[in-house]
């Protein structure tokens, strides 16, 4: 009995600390996604903006809300180990793994089943197309990492 109780009490602090992160996510425009990654991560080039290459590190993750899968589109130069002449996934994108669950606030795609501006707007007011957003790892336990998205050495690219 003692253990189904710390089990209601755990899963009672992961729901809170999810539905928190739903309303921040809220707060910061942008919409909220959860959903267990079924592959990737894999490596997209983009195009270049002042010698800097907007790549972009792919998963398609199932999503918990509808059971849709998702692609879900991260934008490399917000990854800590971005490197602006590399040609692969980034640290800690590259630490994401299929049945890894993650936690998403950014912006859906306008068409097809998508969400990307899943990383910080570099102090840019949120709003719908800009919102302040995260990738983030569910652990096992309940717990959540902190954002994948949140380097900041780039903004300069976006006065």
């Amino acid at each position: 009995m003692k253990k189904l109780a710390l089990a209601a009490c755990l899963l009672g602090v992961s729901f809170a600390a999810l539905a928190d992160a739903k309303s921040d996510c809220r707060a910061a425009a942008g919409s909220y996604l959860t959903g267990t990654v079924v592959s990737g991560p894999s490596f997209a080039s983009g195009q270049m903006l002042n010698g800097v290459e907007l790549s972009h590190t792919h998963v398609s993750l199932q999503a918990d809300q509808d059971g849709r899968t998702y692609d879900v589109a991260m934008d490399n130069v917000y990854a800590s180990g971005y490197d602006s002449a590399g040609e692969s996934v980034p640290y800690p994108l590259n630490t994401i793994q299929p049945g890894d669950h993650l936690q998403l606030c950014g912006q859906r795609y306008t068409s097809g089943v998508g969400i990307h501006w899943v990383h910080i707007n570099c102090g840019v007011k949120p709003s719908s197309r800009q919102p302040n957003g995260w990738t983030k790892k569910i652990n096992s336990d309940g717990s959540v990492s902190s954002n994948y998205e949140s380097n900041t050495e780039y903004c300069q690219l976006w006065p």
